[in-house]
């Protein structure tokens, strides 16, 4: 597990290798602390401690490759605290059964999954036998909220507590925006121009995905440059608008099972004098769009995994990061729903 500080958890999060012996107690009073830092009323921070050491002790009894992703998750008018639990370990064959208080498969009183769902503002899960299993969890001050539309994870190269890779989302009236961004290299310097990347997505002006992309160059003319994608669902329309720079993949996947490809031009936003360009590709209320770093293997299926595409956009993120993400680069991965 990473060293544990009283210093505030970024937006990045920290993630914690969850194994035999580990001591559990420091995982929950690291998401304790992060509660009260966002203003958690005290029975909240009490049920996420709750969250925590269940999912740590599942982890211990159950995973292999067992790691756990502490995070702040924010919505327009509050935050919360969010926890993603991913394994390879044996899988579940039932989730809901597996939910169900007095279900054990190691001689316990089996309440540990079921009380994580009774304490979680949000929670979703998905399984798959020999392969593994990811928890998504949130806890805000009120006990409900909605599903996400989008969700993502990013994860550091072995030996790096920081990367290089991000994304952001946001909503402009009835436009929705998603950025994914790799920033050039590895570590704090990569890091930074990220971070520009995501602070001047956020602030950029309500415009196509191609604009936001000229927007983004200007902005990353003082950092080292990265490579990085802007997407706009248009439900009304059923089209996808896409600008991209670099090495981001991006793929639509349909509800048959099929995937389209996205075209990001060459180039870095920040450097050079980039070729800009806009594409609009098909996009029904079935459809997925997935986008992530060169540190994820663009080789991954969602046939392979039968239920997947009925999650949440999160839970496909993290499981794709899990089998498909490599250990030396940075790695990040976005989903979205057309709604």
């Amino acid at each position: 597990m990473v060293p544990l500080t009283a210093e505030p958890v970024t937006d990045r999060g920290i993630w914690f290798r969850v194994e035999t012996g580990s001591p559990g107690s420091a995982l929950r009073r690291a998401a304790e602390r992060l509660g009260e830092q966002l203003g958690l009323p005290d029975g909240r921070v009490a049920d996420l401690a709750i969250v925590a050491a269940e999912l740590t002790s599942n982890l211990i009894k159950h995973a292999e490759d067992g790691v756990l992703l502490l995070r702040p998750v924010r919505r327009e008018l509050d935050a919360g605290v969010e926890l993603v639990a991913i394994d390879s370990g044996p899988g579940m064959i039932d989730l809901v059964d597996s939910a169900r208080d007095g279900h054990s498969t190691t001689g316990t009183l089996g309440i540990g999954l079921g009380a994580i769902v009774r304490q979680a503002s949000w929670f979703d899960a998905y399984s798959q036998p020999g392969r593994g299993t990811v928890i998504a969890v949130q806890v805000f001050a009120d006990a409900a909220a909605e599903r996400p539309w989008v969700g993502g994870v990013i994860r550091p190269l072995t030996g790096e507590t920081i990367s290089g890779d991000g994304y952001a989302w946001r909503t402009i009236g009835e436009r929705r925006q998603v950025l994914v961004t790799d920033g050039l290299g590895h570590g704090p310097l990569a890091a930074a121009a990220t971070d520009a990347a995501l602070a001047a997505f956020r602030a950029a002006p309500a415009a196509a995905p191609a604009e936001v992309v000229s927007h983004l160059h200007r902005a990353l003319s003082h950092t080292r440059g990265a490579a990085l994608a802007v997407a706009e669902p248009d439900p009304a329309a059923g089209l996808l608008r896409y600008a991209g720079l670099g090495n981001i993949s991006g793929v639509v996947a349909t509800g048959d099972g099929r995937r389209r490809g996205l075209v990001s031009l060459p180039g870095i936003a920040g450097h050079q004098r980039p070729t800009i360009r806009q594409y609009d590709y098909p996009f029904d209320a079935d459809s997925l769009l997935i986008m992530h770093s060169d540190g994820v293997v663009d080789r991954w299926r969602l046939a392979d995994y039968p239920g997947l595409t009925g999650r949440s956009p999160l839970v496909v993120a993290a499981t794709l990061l899990r089998d498909a993400g490599i250990r030396r680069d940075d790695a990040g991965v976005l989903v979205a729903r057309p709604w």
